[in-house]
């Protein structure tokens, strides 16, 4: 397996698949790289080199007690890309990842990116405030800090039900979606999963966005259960400097799987624009 070692000595693990033009993957919490197989494995089919890291204590990464905080994920990041020599990339994050590329932009700036796609994203933030009042109160965060420490392993059996939609009529559960979920969820580490709970929820992402100069995709699912859109992809686009905003009607949080198709000719469309 493949590693970058930071600067703290923590080994974050990555896959590099094809060559041409790099298209950098973020995955969301609590997974890893593999959440984004559907659109890693299309893309390098197309003429792409696709990289995907996991998260420090997610995945395969190593599980550290410090820095499981959202400056530190977009230096694991930097690191990662700088390690590789990456130029002219297609950073491309969904949900917590989503905040990961936009804090990489805030920190590292875009002398590496060619464009940004932002996927069921949590910026420009989750929680409730002064800034944004249609956010989410933070009960709902701290409950889901509680499912994880009471019992995480029912809680990722449970979370794809909302996830992936599959509560809704006339959905097609899928089984293997729901136990892919757990297995990457339970492949990190409580630790790090707990403590990033904060990071995709309170951490404010708005000055990040604001740094965004090169061409942006914003895309969401206008039913998303996990990361409601009116308070995450509609409020960035109209943040980030001429963003386009793509709409998925009836989409769930999780639609990099359930509309993997749509998705992936978007990708490509917006990459070869």
């Amino acid at each position: 397996m493949s590693f970058v070692t930071t600067k703290d000595g923590t080994r974050i693990f990555y896959k590099d698949w094809g060559q041409g033009q790099p298209v950098v993957f973020s995955h969301g919490w609590p997974l890893s790289a593999d959440a984004w197989d559907g659109q890693m494995l299309f893309m390098a089919q197309n003429g792409y080199r696709v990289i995907a890291h996991d998260r420090r204590g997610h995945g395969r990464s190593d599980q550290p007690a410090a820095g499981n905080d959202m400056d530190t994920y977009a230096d694991d990041l930097a690191a990662v890309i700088e390690a590789l020599d990456l130029k002219d990339a297609i950073l491309v994050g969904h949900s917590t990842g989503g905040g990961e590329i936009a804090h990489y932009i805030g920190r590292h700036g875009t002398s590496r990116v060619a464009k940004m796609v932002l996927i069921g994203a949590v910026p420009p933030t989750m929680v409730r405030s002064e800034a944004y009042p249609n956010g989410l109160p933070i009960d709902v965060f701290d409950g889901i800090r509680k499912a994880v420490l009471d019992n995480r392993s029912q809680f990722y059996l449970d979370l794809p039900t909302a996830f992936f939609g599959f509560n809704r009529e006339g959905a097609r559960v899928s089984e293997g979606l729901r136990q892919s979920f757990w297995a990457q969820g339970m492949q990190g580490s409580v630790l790090g999963q707990y403590l990033c709970v904060r990071e995709f929820s309170e951490v404010d992402y708005t000055e990040d966005l604001k740094k965004i100069d090169v061409p942006a995709l914003v895309v969401h699912g206008d039913d998303d259960q996990i990361v409601p859109i009116g308070n995450a992809g509609l409020l960035s686009a109209k943040i980030i400097p001429n963003a386009m905003l793509k709409v998925y009607e009836g989409a769930p949080h999780g639609l990099t799987a359930t509309h993997q198709e749509r998705l992936n000719a978007d990708l490509l469309a917006f990459a070869r624009s």
